[in-house]
């Protein structure tokens, strides 16, 4: 077994999903990035290295110590923004595994000393033997999406979660159905798992006929609305209601998409709301390559991909009949009520309506934020609060400076 300290290299650009945790702590399959690290190390991740500004916010969520060094003479310090999906050994104590594309240090292997210098500046002591190795390493949302069929495949293999041993669903295809037995499945549901398996955990519900095409994940306590489509390469964190059609995306938990409208190819945070009937274009009509702007500052940067839907930040909210663009951006905190789409990169705290764009007031946002997250039973932590303020603060200087 060995256990690690996962390191945030600063290197990735991520727009709105890192606003709130680090890369990480994003899902990036089934499971949360460290998670299948620590899967392929045969571990776990006892200690986290973040910016300051996350410190806090993942010391009140964490029950291991956050830019803090546990005690022992030396660590396994591994990038946040590995896959995991690599065969990768550990290496012995004052070697470190380099990423041959990048030059990013994805793993290494350091005195406590050494460990701590590391993860505080980033530099590695030049006695430091480095090996150069191809890795699949998350640099933007793009590239998660780029390794999310295979991460779902690592994932579902090692998910625990028991074969289907009734007749709950009407399948069609090869691959396996994997239902929790304290899934509820209700009449109608169809699982095609012709490209890949279905897996539906604890406490999800899938409503009457619903389809589910494998490879997808249907997370712990979501539920699947009535007549829902749940396309391949889909991943669905807990607790969410998830309706109308949904493909190649991935939602990292407590969101809501539950009535018709299409999400394809996009990546949605926490506490996201989208109303009924919207709907996101993921394919340009001209087929060639999306280009997204992950910031307002920031530029047009090139995904490689054909199939390019949405990346919403956490808290997001959109009305009925919203329509988003190819490659749109949503920055946190968002509150989308506009008859024509916003535009594809809208920044953090936007309060948009067909009057106009303003800065959604701090004080009315978290009191939104913590009514929504009672209803999940979940309190508003102190910290994240403060978080959350300091980038509403942040929003409106850019938006008056």
């Amino acid at each position: 077994m060995t256990d690690f300290i996962t390191f945030d290299d600063g290197q990735g650009t991520f727009g709105p999903l890192t606003d709130l945790r680090p890369p990480s702590r994003l899902r990036t399959g089934a499971v949360l990035t460290e998670q299948r690290q620590g899967r392929r190390l045969g571990g776990q991740a006892v200690g986290l290295w973040t910016t300051p500004e996350l410190a806090g916010v993942l010391s009140e969520q964490s029950d291991i110590p956050v830019n803090e060094l546990p005690a022992g003479d030396s660590w396994v310090c591994v990038n946040g923004r590995w896959s995991g999906l690599d065969e990768l050994s550990v290496p012995a104590c004052g070697t470190a595994i380099i990423d041959e594309s990048s030059q990013a240090v994805l793993m290494a292997h350091l005195k406590s000393g050494d460990a701590r210098a590391f993860c505080e500046q980033g530099d590695l002591p030049s006695t430091i033997e480095r090996i150069a190795v191809p890795a699949k390493m998350y640099s933007a949302p793009w590239d998660i999406l780029d390794h999310l069929e295979a991460a779902l495949a690592d994932d579902i293999a090692s998910c625990g979660v028991p074969p289907m041993t009734g007749d709950q669903m009407h399948v069609h295809g090869d691959h396996p159905v994997l239902l929790h037995p304290d899934a509820v499945v209700l009449p109608g549901v169809v699982a095609d798992t012709t490209a890949g398996p279905v897996v539906v955990h604890e406490g999800a519900t899938i409503r009457s006929n619903a389809s589910l095409c494998g490879p997808c994940v249907i997370g712990p306590g979501s539920i699947v609305m009535d007549g829902s489509l749940i396309k391949s390469r889909t991943s669905i964190g807990p607790q969410c209601r998830v309706g109308g059609e949904v493909g190649g995306s991935i939602l990292q938990g407590y969101s809501n998409k539950a009535h018709e409208g299409h999400l394809g190819d996009s990546i949605l945070g926490r506490w996201v709301n989208l109303g009924a009937g919207t709907t996101n274009s993921n394919l340009l009509n001209t087929y060639t390559e999306v280009l997204v702007r992950l910031t307002p500052d920031s530029r047009m940067a090139r995904t490689g991909r054909v199939f390019m839907g949405s990346i919403i930040g956490d808290h997001v909210k959109t009305a009925i009949g919203t329509r988003l663009m190819t490659g749109t951006t949503l920055g946190t905190g968002c509150m989308v009520a506009s008859s024509t789409p916003p535009s594809t990169t809208l920044p953090a705290f936007t309060w948009l309506t067909d009057t106009g764009a303003s800065q959604y007031r701090s004080d009315k946002f978290l009191d939104v934020a913590r009514t929504v997250m009672a209803r999940r039973s979940i309190e508003l932590g102190a910290a994240e609060a403060a978080e959350l303020q300091r980038l509403c603060d942040a929003a409106q200087a850019r938006r008056t400076g």
